[in-house]
């Protein structure tokens, strides 16, 4: 199988209001939008998307339908301080603060309207001990 787009899709109550908090937030462009799905992409790399979709569309199986949970969505930047603090402004919840973690990470959690964490994510060089566990080409510098 040749995967040829790869991306996360939200289930939510409220599409309008996730596309906007994505779009308000971290850049997204809306390349399609329906009161019941809405692609986005990064306004910056088209490699990145991410859609919005009524958690209770006819196209979702019953079982499946309803809200998300367990979701992590990782936000790698080039400048995370920068982003905390923007959003620290703007208003939106800090559920775990900027910290530096011996694993190569410099990082922060928010969480969009639905609960879905956002782990806004730099790497960093690692400790020796966890660099032992990186693959050589994956070794954060």
């Amino acid at each position: 199988m040749k995967i040829s787009s790869y991306y996360p899709v939200i289930m939510t109550a409220d599409v309008a209001g996730t596309a906007a908090f994505y779009q308000a937030h971290f850049g997204f462009v809306a390349l399609f939008a329906a009161d019941w799905y809405v692609h986005l992409q990064s306004a910056d790399d088209p490699s990145i998307n991410l859609a919005v979709l009524d958690g209770a569309h006819h196209t979702i199986p019953e079982s499946g339908r309803g809200r998300v949970g367990g979701l992590l969505l990782n936000f790698e930047v080039e400048d995370v301080d920068a982003v905390h603090e923007r959003l620290v402004a703007a208003g939106l919840p800090i559920l775990l603060g900027l910290r530096d973690e011996a694993f190569g990470q410099r990082h922060f959690i928010t969480a969009d309207p639905n609960g879905v964490l956002l782990d806004i994510i730099k790497p960093i060089p690692p400790s020796a001990e966890f660099a032992a566990q990186y693959e050589a080409s994956a070794l954060p510098t």
